[in-house]
């Protein structure tokens, strides 16, 4: 790419869009377009077709997709699917049409079986079933890789697509209702230690800025304890003597065993700015793959290899947070995969590695968070 190169980030103001952004605006490229939902629809095939028709992007990064945690991914399944195929079908498409030299498509690690060998090499990918919770996402995503693939085989595309690890960063989903693990986590626990300190301006402050079920800082008290108790936010004990409620408590679904692996998303922005300016489709064949007609798994993993319970994650949240309250497991809500690293050894062979940790990482975003109340 070069630095005037027209290029359309997709998804500019998500977790991840908006981390490529900045990324590229940091790195000297001069010509970036973004479009948010209200200015251009991806879901809608002509007005995509008419984005791509009057803007003729050079490079393309599609970092748009629905995305949530087991919650969402498990209740909203028809829209995960639906949403996700129709955004993917209509960019790459259009990218095809309107020549686009390079693409770069997001994907996610839940493409992967649920009893996917660890760490999880690009080669497992269709091998056996996919963990239920996530199955509509997966497959659309799985639909984005292939897509991509078959296009480059047939017409001569550059289309590549990454599959980050579990992110986390500036721009996360912090809404209850459908954000990932770690960015729930971490507005749990602050919650929880407000209400363990009877800080009711920042609660209010905090539900200011982020409603939760409709339920914003104006709410009667009343209301504000009922909301947050549902999403397992609230207080135990009262002191015999002076009738105030002690100790709070945060619920975490399931056991707290199942590991994870955490990438920060400015280094996946990173990695995705490297891999445009860096490797082709062709640096992506398995190498026993170049000479023969069947070419599959051209993705790349992007993670850290590197991974931490669900349990360990809480309590490291609980430290930074400084939350002395307690945090019940509930091991009546699903655990989803108990295991999912990734093999990151192809992105390191191009030349990729991360740096942030995950103790690092999260002091970083709970500094984010309370900066953006």
């Amino acid at each position: 790419m070069k630095k005037d190169s027209k290029i359309y980030v997709a998804g500019h103001l998500g977790l991840v869009g908006s981390a490529i952004w900045q990324t590229l605006k940091n790195k000297g490229y001069s010509n970036l377009i973004g479009r948010s939902i209200d200015e251009l629809d991806l879901m809608d095939p002509h007005a995509v077709a008419r984005f791509f028709e009057q803007e003729k992007p050079k490079y393309v990064f599609l970092a748009a997709a629905k995305v949530g945690g087991i919650i969402a991914n498990n209740t909203y399944r028809g829209q995960f699917i639906y949403e996700n195929l129709t955004i993917q079908n209509n960019v790459i498409h259009q990218a095809y049409l309107s020549g686009v030299k390079k693409l770069l498509f997001l994907g996610s690690t839940c493409i992967y079986p649920k009893k996917a060998p660890q760490p999880m090499p690009e080669d497992c990918l269709l091998t056996s079933p996919l963990e239920y919770t996530n199955e509509p996402y997966a497959i659309a995503k799985i639909a984005g890789i292939k897509m991509c693939e078959s296009y480059n085989i047939q017409y001569g595309t550059n289309f590549i697509s990454v599959m980050p690890t579990n992110l986390y960063g500036p721009n996360d989903n912090f809404n209850l209702e459908t954000s990932h693990v770690l960015p729930a986590l971490i507005r749990k626990i602050h919650l929880g230690k407000c209400l363990e300190n009877n800080e009711w301006e920042q609660i209010r402050k905090d539900l200011n800025k982020r409603p939760i079920e409709g339920i914003d800082g104006n709410a009667p008290k009343e209301d504000i304890f009922q909301v947050l108790a549902k999403y397992g936010i609230q207080m135990l004990d009262i002191n015999a003597f002076t009738g105030v409620k002690s100790n709070a408590l945060v619920e975490i679904w399931g056991s707290g065993k199942p590991m994870r692996e955490f990438l920060w998303s400015e280094e996946m922005a990173d990695a995705c700015v490297f891999v445009m300016e860096n490797v082709d489709f062709a640096d992506t064949i398995p190498e026993n793959e170049g000479q023969n007609v069947e070419v599959r798994n051209t993705h790349i993993n992007i993670g850290t290899g590197r991974e931490v319970s669900i349990k360990q994650l809480a309590l490291l949240v609980k430290e930074k947070v400084g939350f002395s309250g307690e945090l019940f497991f509930n091991t009546e809500k699903p655990d989803g995969t108990m295991k999912k690293l990734t093999n990151p050894s192809k992105i390191h062979k191009l030349g990729w590695h991360h740096k942030t940790e995950i103790d690092v990482g999260i002091e970083k975003l709970y500094k984010w968070y309370m900066d953006n109340l």
